[in-house]
């Protein structure tokens, strides 16, 4: 494995030398101390062999018993109704769409993360900018779910989407939003 880097690096050295500055900005190999691709996937998967320790199993009992009281909450919501949020005819903003829009602008953070660090071309901003990006991607998944919940129904979202009105203008929805 160490005859195959360093015949990369050789070859790498002779590409600067031979076309310029193209090939000058080429670096040296970032795994070094002539390791072979078995060693480096040992070191790599080695974490995933160790059995889990306490603290561990302690972490994710507590994890799973917060998923079940949400689930539990979820379905409380969906059989009593949108009021349990604190949504009524005078409330129009109630814990569901504050947390979309709590979610949404996560979102935007880790994009604005990502922006201004590709902006400035900070060099050690690689391992930042998938962090930013990744909790960008969850958070928008997360801010997808309350519309869904926030509807009281979700199995009736088919009736949400509008459709044309083909009988003319005699019967028309006034409480339609299209309108």
């Amino acid at each position: 494995m160490h005859e195959v880097l360093t015949a990369t690096t050789e070859r790498h050295e002779r590409a600067a030398h031979a076309h310029g500055s193209v090939w000058s900005s080429l670096r040296e190999p970032l795994v070094q101390g002539n390791k072979s691709y078995a060693d480096i996937t040992n070191d790599v998967a080695s974490p995933l062999d160790r059995k889990a320790s306490t603290a561990w199993w302690v972490a994710f009992i507590i994890s799973v018993a917060v998923l079940i009281v949400g689930l539990a909450s979820i379905a409380y919501q969906v059989m009593t109704g949108v009021g349990v949020w604190g949504l009524n005819n005078t409330v129009g903003w109630a814990f569901d769409i504050t947390n979309f829009v709590f979610w949404i602008g996560i979102g935007h953070a880790g994009t604005l993360i990502s922006a201004i660090l590709f902006l400035f071309r900070q060099k050690w901003r690689t391992s930042v900018n998938r962090s930013a990006e990744a909790m960008t991607l969850f958070a928008v998944m997360c801010a997808g779910i309350f519309p869904i919940i926030h509807t009281g129904r979700p199995w009736l979202a088919l009736w949400l989407i509008p459709y044309p009105n083909f009988r003319g203008p005699l019967w028309v929805n006034f409480r339609s939003p299209l309108v």
